[in-house]
């Protein structure tokens, strides 16, 4: 049986961004797991959520157990980080918060779940976070250095910048090294929403539930798309299982029209960058994340 891992910081980031890219393996027969992060804790969440629950990780666990549910996941298990916030928030000093982790030591608990689950394809964030969340960016560092750590493979960045493996595996190298993927978007629409925002009266640096994205600098990141996994099918999947994570407004339940535009644009395809094995000049599209 093929098997799938995903990487990522928070509850809610299985389903919000490539949930039905997980659907799809998962009911296709591909053992799927969420290995997340963090629990949450800092997530902005209304009193009316909090009826019967401790916390907020409380919460947030069982949002993430319902969607998982939804999305066929073969199960979820956690690095056991603090939710850090935005970068600059008080989270971030917090002792056991994923921020101050030291990379090499977050690699050691992903690589002792990589070792566990032996997995085909492993994805996890861009090296800007998506949208910069400093748990994102460390998670895509601290992944990159598991394989660094793990298959004595070297990264470094390519001429455009780009997190990029240089050069190929030891020749002593022994272990089956899964494929690698990062998530990544068109800048393209990210463009257009920045000049069609201000018309709805919103501010393109001020996006998001907290207001704390800038959508205009996120213009100037590039990850390129190499890979165009086709979900078209699979939508509903990923709609309920964003719906589980009502505390934090599913994107389907934003008010805003662009949002609301942006979210039905991925309906049909999610996309992503493939770090290893290195993807060839020239090289078509792909559209399978086991090759």
């Amino acid at each position: 049986m093929k098997k799938l891992v995903a990487i990522f910081a928070h509850p809610d980031d299985e389903s919000f961004g490539i949930g039905s890219t997980l659907a799809r393996y998962s009911h296709e027969g591909v053992s799927t797991w969420y290995l997340c992060g963090t629990h949450g804790e800092s997530g902005t969440v209304d009193p009316e959520y909090m009826q019967g629950y401790t916390d907020v990780a409380e919460l947030r666990a069982h949002e993430l157990e319902c969607a998982s549910h939804e999305l066929g996941l073969a199960g979820v298990q956690y690095l056991n980080y603090r939710d850090s916030g935005m970068l600059g928030s008080d989270d971030n000093r917090h002792p056991s918060s994923l921020f101050a982790a030291a990379t090499d030591d977050v690699a050691r608990r992903i690589i002792a779940h990589i070792e566990k689950l032996q997995p085909d394809t492993i994805i996890t964030h861009d090296q800007f976070g998506g949208y910069g969340h400093p748990d994102h960016i460390k998670l895509h560092l601290a992944t990159i250095r598991a394989y660094e750590m793990m298959y004595g493979l070297k990264f470094g960045k390519n001429e455009q910048g780009i997190t990029a493996v240089i050069g190929e595996p030891p020749a002593s190298a022994d272990k089956v090294i899964p494929r690698l993927y990062v998530t990544a978007f068109s800048r393209r629409f990210l463009t257009i929403a920045v000049r069609l925002l201000p018309l709805f009266g919103q501010n393109p640096r001020e996006f998001g539930r907290n207001k704390d994205i800038d959508l205009v600098e996120m213009t100037s990141w590039f990850v390129p798309i190499t890979t165009r996994i086709y979900t078209k099918e699979y939508v509903s999947y990923k709609e309920k299982a964003s719906a589980c994570h009502n505390s934090q407004r599913p994107p389907t339940q934003q008010g805003n029209i662009i949002t609301k535009l942006a979210f039905r644009r991925s309906q049909n395809a999610e996309t992503f960058s493939r770090v290893y094995p290195a993807v060839k000049k020239g090289q078509p599209i792909e559209t399978d994340l086991f090759g």
